[in-house]
């Protein structure tokens, strides 16, 4: 059952993605496709940013590399994925 529609804003995401080698981008839909189905994400794949206007962050983590997508969603239902990074920190820094 899909409780989620996923897309993308502009080509930021799309480009991302492109880049990225196949066995990434399996692991990308694979927590794309929990986001899209499951009624309860965890918060190991799917979290909404503290102290930020509404900016979610979903977390794909590979073998070697941490990867982050940034998006928001509207009305619980609608998830518009923004931009792709890969994490190098373990921490956020303090402002």
């Amino acid at each position: 059952m899909v409780f989620r529609e996923i897309i993308a804003y502009k080509e930021y995401f799309q480009n991302f993605y492109n880049k990225q080698e196949a066995k990434v981008q399996l692991k990308i839909e694979y927590v794309l496709d929990l986001v899209r189905q499951e009624k309860h994400v965890p918060s190991k794949f799917f979290k909404y940013l503290v102290s930020s206007d509404g900016i979610y962050e979903i977390r794909v983590v590979t073998t070697f590399k941490s990867i982050r997508i940034l998006c928001f969603m509207d009305n619980d239902n609608l998830i518009i994925l923004v931009n792709g990074f890969y994490k190098k920190s373990r921490k956020t820094p303090a402002k």
